[in-house]
């Protein structure tokens, strides 16, 4: 149990993962959790890595989109879907409903990258583009409103069983975990994750981690309820305006606290990741290389790091843009004495 408060009595449940395991089998991949040798030798302890950007459409996402996706009734699969997305999610459901025949709508802020309108596009979804990320949101409301079959990146259960499904294949492939990491956009996956590590073996903690400005969860926990913001972070897949009381909820009675990187550390993260695993991760995935440090001077010398590589979207001149911008270099080696 985290530090934030007691649990409610709507929490997903290990079993409705299970659930959701079986219903997007075939759909997508199992993907791999691998030990880096590299990285355990960067920061003292060992490390293991559950490599989600190498699923489809380079993130978790699909496998909450196929969930809802495939769970849709006849009237709404023929209304169409629309989402929002800073990149990813948007990446899903289209692919998804290109897949599955089903038309969707996909609204994203004018700050993702390009290539990530130009995949949508390319799985046959419209996209709507809008100034900043809230105005993205509240065009949703207006399409659902008239009529299009919303699938919410995070404030829904059934996208939270399905994101959880990380949590059990890592759980059942790197035994030995003690801390895990995950990132926290709107707080699905963290979610999932953590209802999914506890019900495996509650002696593992739960990490989340933000950047600065997309800490809609961090934000969320300081006024004990979810505030609405906009986002600034160059970290657009972790940029939602506010999380959820469905989200939030879990990660006070599941995660052990969340922490914040500034985006210079992100980038640095994900330099440090390509150099020390050989791993192309995007900052989203980088900022909990940079989190890892003060969790391992929170946990001591006993830990096994177990890091959740959300997403793997970033193109090589998106990153040689941001290492510029921020001047950044990898991060250094943790100083052994703080291993002792």
């Amino acid at each position: 149990m985290g530090p934030y408060g007691e649990g409610v009595a709507d929490l997903i449940t290990v079993e409705d993962i299970t659930a959701a395991a079986d219903a997007i089998a075939g759909h997508v991949l199992r993907t791999p959790s691998v030990a880096s040798p590299g990285l355990a030798a960067h920061l003292g302890v060992p490390v293991s890595l559950k490599l989600e950007m190498l699923q489809r459409t380079g993130s978790f996402k699909p496998r909450g989109a196929f969930r809802k996706l495939l769970g849709l009734s006849a009237a709404e699969r023929s209304a169409g879907v629309v989402a929002v997305s800073g990149g990813n999610h948007g990446l899903a459901v289209a692919d998804a409903a290109g897949e599955l025949g089903i038309a969707a709508t996909i609204v994203m802020p004018e700050s993702v990258p390009a290539r990530a309108v130009e995949q949508c596009r390319a799985s046959g979804a419209t996209v709507r583009l809008t100034p900043e990320m809230a105005g993205a949101f509240a065009l949703l409301d207006e399409l659902v409103a008239a009529g299009a079959t919303l699938v919410h990146p995070f404030d829904d259960r059934t996208v939270l069983t399905a994101q959880g499904t990380v949590g059990a294949e890592f759980a059942a492939d790197a035994p030995g975990l003690t801390d895990v990491l995950v990132s926290i956009g709107g707080g699905a996956l963290i979610s999932g994750v953590a209802t999914a590590l506890g019900g495996r073996d509650s002696r593992v903690r739960v990490w989340g981690v933000e950047t600065e400005g997309a800490d809609s969860m961090s934000r969320a926990i300081a006024a004990g309820a979810p505030v609405r913001f906009e986002p600034t972070s160059v970290v657009t897949t972790l940029s939602a305006p506010y999380v959820t009381d469905l989200t939030l909820a879990h990660v006070r009675a599941l995660v052990e606290d969340v922490l914040v990187v500034s985006d210079a550390d992100a980038v640095r993260g994900a330099l440090t990741l390509a150099e020390q695993s050989k791993v192309w991760a995007e900052p989203a995935a980088g900022c909990l290389v940079a989190a890892a440090y003060r969790v391992l001077d929170r946990v001591g010398p006993d830990a096994h790091l177990g890091l959740v590589l959300c997403g793997g979207n970033s193109t090589v001149a998106d990153l040689a843009s941001w290492t510029d911008r921020f001047a950044a270099t990898p991060l250094p080696p943790r100083e052994p004495s703080h291993t002792r």
